[in-house]
């Protein structure tokens, strides 16, 4: 049987022989289990995902959520979905034991609820955003508003979302005009309007609560002055019963390209005057708050880029394996058979792409959650700083990466697949249009490099930046032991180096005030830094296969020299493209930035 979802193998190297999963069983908080408890999770997640959630994919895509005498109204296969992620324990996967949750490393979490993101995207992403909600009512609320609301969504009774953007603002959150005025009972009452705001209705849960942006009225202008609140769509009683609708309207849904099983929506907040919010922590703290569940967004979009990639280079490698088509190149005989299209050089290119991006970025978002687990349960209290810190860094490129190449894997998807590719009979055209919305999810490639040159780079003195720069050097240091790695190796050293130099003057520039200047390229800045992250990563991969192979067992030895091949076609095909965009940063060119609006 083909794997559809994400290889089953693959993720037993990045677990296992990569990431070092095992290790985590020696922390205290782990302590309970072990390979067979993490392989069980896996086992259990990639079966309701295969057996209920991709069964509805396509027909969340057709048949999308409908607007409805004010309501959105969704298909009925979704809701037993998410009871069964519920009930498996995947919501609270990372939670304590005696809070009803798994204590399991977040590593372990993040690869569990990579099947379901494979299998159905729309689905997914309302536990995904519902875990965000909790944790951050979990990290700032009260214990009054803990048990109002946070137990229900641990329960899988009630469901979150994000409310930021404004019509009028869009990501600029300086902008938003949301309004919060408090009432004589310490509530407030909300007026103002969001949009694009997802799984903002729903008739699945009980309840739904909005973590929302808004200002008071003493707020200072900009993101200084921006607020957080609870509004749940149905108050709730000091027992814990659901008491009447509060004011939030259902304005519309928004019909997007891709994700069509998950609801978007407009939604308007006090047009009667009687919205009821609740203050989320410290007034004017807003942002740095939302910043919370933003970066877990942010991970979380970009793992799901992934496995929209990885579940279309599935589809189209198996799909190659079985279709023939044609002969080879000196093959002159018309009456010989047909070979497959995977015996066709241009089309393994494809499908070599394909593996060099999904992969390596499968590994990044692990290697992510790993970090995660470091910043938690690490012994010594600087170096749980560190993994922080070098999250922070990782974060924009766990994104954003993703977010463009796994994209670019889809569109290799439906090349290999032909004509059939372009048509609603096969999946690879979904894929895309789904994969297609996430370089525009929780902030754009401009936006994320902006984070990443004009802040993280330079955070903290650059620190951040240090640590990885060692990594990446210890990770070739060790590569200089494999003499087969060597070609591969000396074009991550290379860019490593040079960027090194671009990334000082670039800072310069922004240190004297240069700001527009040093920012002007920054979308290229992040392509490089993520080609120079993606290659590191694979490199380390490449270590493993080689290893493998020397100590592995035979019926293995195909995949690790398929790791090989995969990391060789992205350090010496892909990385030294990227001395290109290097040379443009170096020379500061001006191209974009003197382009006036008038001669467009």
């Amino acid at each position: 049987m083909s794997e559809t979802l994400l290889s089953a193998r693959n993720l037993a190297f990045e677990l296992y022989e990569v990431l070092d999963a095992q290790a985590l069983t020696e922390r205290e908080r782990f302590a309970d289990h072990s390979r067979e408890t993490f392989d069980a999770a896996i086992d259990t997640a990639r079966s309701i995902a295969e057996r209920l959630y991709a069964p509805h994919n396509r027909k969340g895509d057709e048949q999308e959520p409908q607007y409805v005498d004010g309501a959105a109204v969704l298909i009925d296969e979704v809701a037993p979905a998410l009871k069964a992620f519920h009930e498996a324990g995947f919501l609270n996967a990372t939670r304590d034991f005696e809070a009803g949750g798994m204590q399991l490393p977040n590593l372990l979490s993040q690869a569990c609820f990579a099947h379901f993101q494979a299998a159905n995207i729309a689905t997914s992403s309302y536990s995904l955003l519902t875990m965000g909600a909790a944790n951050l009512i979990e990290a700032f609320g009260s214990p009054e508003q803990k048990e109002r609301f946070l137990q229900p969504m641990l329960e899988g009774r009630c469901f979150g979302t994000m409310a930021l953007t404004e019509p009028h603002a869009g990501s600029s959150l300086s902008d938003i005009r949301t309004r919060a005025e408090p009432a004589a009972d310490g509530s407030y009452r909300i007026r103002g309007n969001k949009i694009f705001i997802s799984g903002g209705d729903q008739p699945i849960s009980e309840n739904i609560v909005h973590m929302v942006l808004a200002r008071l009225p003493d707020a200072p202008p900009g993101v200084k002055g921006i607020s957080l609140f609870i509004v749940p769509k149905f108050l709730v009683g000091d027992d814990g019963a659901l008491g009447p609708r509060n004011d939030v309207l259902l304005a519309g849904l928004f019909h997007k390209m891709g994700w069509r099983g998950t609801t978007s929506t407009a939604l308007n907040f006090g047009d009667n005057g009687d919205c009821v919010g609740y203050l989320l922590g410290q007034p004017h703290q807003g942002l740095s708050y939302m910043f919370q569940m933003m970066n877990e967004a942010r991970i979380g979009v970009g793992m799901g880029a992934t496995m929209l990639g990885y579940a279309g280079y599935l589809y189209s490698l198996d799909y190659a394996r079985q279709r023939p088509q044609g002969r080879q190149p000196d093959g002159k005989d018309p009456s010989s058979a047909q070979v497959a299209i995977l015996e066709h050089a241009d089309v393994r290119r494809m499908l070599l792409a394909q593996k060099a991006y999904v992969e390596g970025a499968f590994d990044l978002g692990l290697y992510a959650a790993r970090l995660f687990d470091d910043t938690q349960t690490l012994a010594d209290e600087q170096a749980r700083k560190d993994a922080l810190e070098l999250l922070d860094l990782l974060t924009p490129i766990v994104k954003s990466w993703p977010s463009e190449f796994c994209l670019k894997a889809n569109e290799l998807a439906i090349q290999v697949l032909g004509g059939h590719g372009y048509t609603r009979e096969y999946p690879v055209e979904q894929y895309y249009r789904d994969n297609r919305l996430n370089p525009i999810h929780e902030g754009t490639h401009g936006i994320q490099s902006l984070d990443l040159l004009g802040r993280k780079v330079a955070m903290n003195g650059g620190a951040a930046l240090k640590q990885l720069l060692k990594l990446i050097q210890s990770t070739c240091q060790r590569a200089e032991a494999h003499r087969s790695l060597d070609a591969l190796r000396q074009p991550l050293e290379q860019l490593l180096a040079r960027l090194q130099a671009v990334t000082l003057a670039l800072l310069g520039d922004l240190m004297s005030g240069q700001v527009n200047q040093g920012l002007a390229n920054s979308a290229l800045y992040l392509k490089v830094f993520g080609h120079l992250v993606i290659g590191w990563r694979w490199l380390e991969q490449a270590i493993r296969a080689e290893q493998g192979l020397a100590g592995g067992q035979a019926a293995d030895a195909d995949f690790y020299r398929g790791k090989l091949q995969a990391a060789r076609y992205f350090l010496t095909w892909e990385v030294p493209g990227c001395q290109h965009e290097l040379a443009l940063l170096e020379a500061r060119d001006d191209c974009t930035l003197s382009m006036q609006g008038a001669w467009f």
